[in-house]
């Protein structure tokens, strides 16, 4: 556990701020404008894009950077900004067309590309998902209509998850059913270390929180790592430190511990 004081607290939305009724949980909201308000800064860490994650920003009245789409993109939201922003390889994009053909039946793929989800098909999972996140999935005709080397990222959801291997890209779970194709290096916690880098932080001074695999590098990279309490058990077992479940107040545990690190 970190003994330095806390300066950045990173957090996850889904399953850690945000709970499943897709609100976030007044409690973590309250404590965090609290920390900002004793001087500390919080920085969201998500796997949504920037129009899906706005909402939350705006809530939390942020106005420095954003860790999207699962570390490959990372954005001042206030300003549109463009900090960091990494694509698959034309290669892996074209490995990744044979994949889409092999999918076992009740898995669909979703592509980012240009700042825009896009899906072949409708499914009850896929109508599902775009609620969760609050977007509409666009219909690009075809999956060659895209442009080879703007692919942000790709998403496999449905049950059962293939195992996916391509070179040039990694793959993480967000969630039981959904597999995030990235290119490869990326990742919540690589862009949390490059941010806290460029911004002269040093990673003992932050504290990050989050609940499934994806947020596991995130939580390992910074000083104080927070599972929550009903996350994921690789990541419970992982952490530094446990909280309560995301709608019990998780987020405010882990202000509590940074200010009584500042203290």
């Amino acid at each position: 556990m970190s003994a330095a004081p806390i300066r950045w607290i990173v957090t996850d939305l889904d399953g850690t701020l945000v709970g499943r009724d897709l609100a976030m949980v007044p409690s973590g909201r309250e404590a965090l404008r609290r920390f900002r308000a004793a001087g500390g800064e919080v920085v969201i860490a998500t796997g949504r894009r920037e129009r899906s994650a706005r909402r939350f920003y705006e809530e939390l009245e942020l106005d420095g950077p954003a860790i999207l789409y699962n570390g490959a993109r990372t954005v001042n939201l206030a300003t549109g900004e463009i900090l960091s922003s990494h694509h698959l390889p034309v290669a892996a994009w074209k490995a990744l067309l044979d994949v889409f053909e092999r999918l076992p039946r009740g898995v669909s793929p979703v592509v980012f590309s240009g700042g825009v989800p896009y899906a072949l098909e409708e499914t009850p999972e896929l109508r599902d998902y775009a609620r969760r996140d609050g977007i509409e999935l666009s219909a690009p005709g075809e999956w060659a209509a895209l442009p080879a080397d703007g692919i942000t990222k790709c998403m496999l959801i449905g049950d059962p998850l293939p195992h996916v291997h391509v070179g040039g890209a990694s793959t993480v779970l967000s969630e039981p059913t959904y597999l995030e194709i990235l290119p490869a290096g990326t990742s919540k916690g690589a862009a949390l270390r490059d941010l806290a880098a460029a911004r002269g932080v040093p990673l003992a001074e932050i504290a990050a929180v989050g609940d499934n695999p994806n947020d596991l590098d995130l939580i390992l990279a910074a000083g104080l790592g927070v599972a929550v309490g009903d996350g994921h058990p690789e990541v419970r077992a992982s952490a530094a430190v446990v909280v309560r479940a995301c709608v019990d107040g998780a987020v405010a545990d882990v202000v509590e511990l940074a200010l009584r690190g500042r203290a």
